[in-house]
């Protein structure tokens, strides 16, 4: 019965009212596993803080964090008032959640939500994670040059438009891509494909760089990002379980296979085409293995799990040279890790997702589940490209988006916030 309760992410619980959800009894063990994986995701938005801070220029890299840490506040407050109710509130068309828990009503701190065997506020506060840092990735495309105010802005109103409606979507059991059939264990169409393909959006409105190629300013900040993305992704990915079940062993297995996969294929490329490794290379290889292995990684075992970390790790590192040729500066690699980490772990989902391991695959034909990710991907895509384009369009007509020539130039540490990341004098000179 355990292994049924992943069900509930895909929408068994999402669609209760305050009232159905004393339904189950609480288990002290799989509430205390949510707390440990909630307190993990938190944890991977300063570290993608970190991850992000250590590629820019050294004037901008204080800004460049924040836009991912401030995430943490502005977030946390939308989705306890607004965001939790619009994407598992009962939904009546399949596309947003109705207003059940507005304000915060009927989440409670002792019943158990639905069916599953946690508080209904443990399942909110699990959730309100992944809605933290689906915005905070999107940060990274438009880095070093967007306005601290304009980018709060268009990142709560995407928060509520785009991102609520994609969650109702696959995860709440009244939307149309669950009753579809379309799988995602943890977020390769809701977080990583969506965030990857707004920032194309985002891009296309805010415009390049004056200086498109700096030089990183501390990889070792990257580095250690990078590993603390990967620990926290246990909570991520096992978590979704929201059991301490054997589906949570497996994504756990599954998770940490697929970020080594994806480091190797990343660094094997590298060394095939220009006869070396790099150390921005690894960390975005393993980070690349996780986005693929996001929405499978309930779905899938030991051998795909390998496999799609190791198509991510290659696929992603050829992908970033998409970019170029698509004459956008994006600026931290987004739309090539995200993005095509997303979508390629999205369709191999379809093609490695074994019921055997998972009583949520759907009972059909191989081809069909594929279809069905290929919808999902399609749809969500789609969803995601224009509505972003729309709101970047507006909100750049409402409060300009791009930062002023001169901020730009002398750094938006200073600039903006007054600070400085670094603040040893470069001009001091020492006489031995």
């Amino acid at each position: 019965m355990k292994n049924l309760r992943f069900l509930t992410l895909l929408g068994l619980a999402t669609c209760a009212t305050p009232a159905f959800a004393q339904g189950t009894t609480v288990d002290k063990g799989d509430s205390v596993w949510m707390i440990v994986a909630t307190a993990l995701v938190l944890l991977m938005t300063p570290a993608l803080a970190l991850f992000y801070g250590g590629m820019v220029r050294k004037k901008n890299v204080l800004n460049t964090m924040l836009l991912s840490f401030v995430m943490m506040g502005v977030i946390s407050i939308v989705w306890a008032l607004l965001g939790f109710s619009l994407s598992f509130g009962k939904s009546h068309n399949g596309f947003i959640g109705g207003l059940d828990y507005l304000w915060g009503n009927g989440i409670s701190v002792t019943a158990a939500y639905g069916a599953l065997t946690i508080p209904a506020a443990l399942f909110m506060l699990f959730q309100m994670k992944f809605a933290i840092i689906t915005p905070a990735l999107i940060s990274g495309a438009i880095a070093e040059r967007v306005r601290f105010g304009a980018y709060l802005l268009f990142m709560v109103l995407w928060s509520v438009l785009i991102y609520c409606p994609l969650a109702c979507w696959v995860w709440n059991s009244d939307g149309w891509l669950f009753k579809l059939g379309a799988l995602d264990f943890a977020g390769g169409t809701v977080v990583h494909l969506s965030s990857g393909i707004s920032a194309i959006a985002f891009c296309m409105v805010l415009g390049p760089r004056k200086d498109k190629s700096p030089a990183p300013n501390n990889l070792t900040l990257t580095l250690l990002g990078a590993g603390m993305l990967w620990f926290g992704w246990f909570g991520f990915n096992a978590g979704s379980a929201l059991a301490m079940n054997d589906i949570a062993i497996n994504s756990f297995l599954t998770t940490h296979l697929a970020a080594g996969a994806g480091l190797i294929g990343w660094m094997l490329v590298e060394t095939m085409r220009h006869g070396r490794p790099t150390a921005l290379g690894a960390a975005s290889g393993l980070v690349a293995g996780l986005v693929g292995i996001t929405p499978a990684a309930g779905f899938v075992g030991i051998v795909p799990g390998i496999l799609i970390g190791l198509i991510a790790g290659v696929g992603c590192c050829f992908a970033i040279e998409l970019k170029h040729k698509m004459g956008l500066d994006d600026a931290l690699d987004v739309i090539g890790v995200h993005g095509v980490g997303g979508l390629l772990g999205s369709i191999l989902t379809g093609v490695f997702a074994d019921r055997a391991l998972n009583p949520a695959v759907p009972d059909v034909s191989r081809g069909q589940i594929i279809v069905n990710q290929l919808v999902a991907v399609g749809a969500a895509g789609a969803f995601a490209f224009v509505g972003s384009l729309v709101l970047a369009w507006l909100v750049n007509k409402v409060t300009k988006l791009r930062a002023d020539d001169e901020h730009e130039v002398v750094g938006l540490d200073t600039a903006v916030h007054g600070e400085s990341g670094y603040t040893i004098d470069e001009n001091l000179v020492t006489v031995s």
